[in-house]
């Protein structure tokens, strides 16, 4: 048997499995800022779609986000793994996100033969928010805790067309928030329901040893998480924090994977192997 009929027979029980359910995919980091790595996201996210699945793609962009406010004089600072965010930076990064970053997302998946629609967390009230602090207790700013979502938008949108969500939210008196992708895409996934939560991020996965990209944890379970978070530091915190807000609100399973690799999306879904961090119940 060859290699191309044995991953195709490989792949069959999954694509049988997940047909008609959907699956939330946080869309960040190297997958999209390479070229190469974007045209293949795409393409990934297109063939979930013919085989039968919802993916709904959320997606962040904060190096994006960096560098014009780099390129505008703007002070860069994180607490937490967060975005210190006064009312200038939010109107920077809704520019980013929504008139740049997923018109962007969505010509691509376009180009690779199915419509998508971009939308943001102002759209059909989707994303309520108010405002947060940093894990430690610091003023951030405008940055949105989620506090209720309404998902009518996407499940509408979502029939015949790839929904593709800007993390940008808003409260009741209309101020905008900008909010952590991870926990957009953990709370969207809860909201419909989804079997899936995958994370895609710039290393393997959650690692033991963030020096030694050997140490993997390949599974995970939420109180295993929630007893490691005070030791975890970066940008990890905030996904790990939304695998578990997925986990506890009904979601299948959250999976965080290694951008990096081409097709590391497929070879989560249909691949006995799997990829990265799973974490679960």
């Amino acid at each position: 048997m060859s290699t191309e009929v044995a991953t195709l027979l490989e792949a069959l029980p999954y694509i049988r499995q997940f047909h008609g359910t959907t699956v939330v995919i946080k869309y960040g980091g190297a997958a999209m800022d390479d070229p190469q790595l974007r045209e293949e996201f795409a393409r990934d996210v297109v063939l979930l779609k013919y085989v039968g699945i919802n993916p709904v793609v959320v997606h962040g962009g904060g190096p994006d986000i960096t560098a014009y406010m780099k390129r505008l004089d703007m002070p860069v600072e994180f607490v937490g793994g967060l975005r210190v965010s006064d009312k200038a930076t939010v109107e920077i990064a809704k520019m980013v996100l929504i008139g740049k970053l997923n018109t962007d997302i969505v010509q691509r998946i376009a180009r690779h033969g199915q419509p998508a629609i971009g939308l943001s967390g102002d759209d059909g009230g989707l994303l309520r928010c108010s405002r947060r602090s940093a894990p430690g207790g610091e003023d951030i700013g405008w940055v949105g805790q989620i506090d209720a979502v309404d998902p009518g938008v996407i499940v509408h949108v979502a029939t015949d067309y790839i929904p593709v969500l800007a993390a940008v939210g808003a409260d009741a008196e209309g101020n905008s928030y900008n909010v952590n992708a991870d926990e957009a895409a953990a709370a969207i996934a809860v909201a419909l329901r989804a079997l899936k939560a995958i994370f895609l991020t710039d290393v393997r996965g959650w690692l033991a040893d963030p020096a030694d990209p050997e140490s993997l944890i390949h599974q995970a379970s939420v109180a295993q998480v929630k007893a490691a978070l005070g030791q975890v530091e970066g940008g990890m915190r905030p996904k790990l924090e939304a695998c578990v807000q997925a986990v506890e609100g009904g979601v299948g399973g959250a999976q965080i994977i290694d951008g990096r690799l081409a097709h590391s999306l497929l070879l989560e879904l249909f691949t006995d192997a799997g990829r990265g961090t799973q974490v679960t119940a």
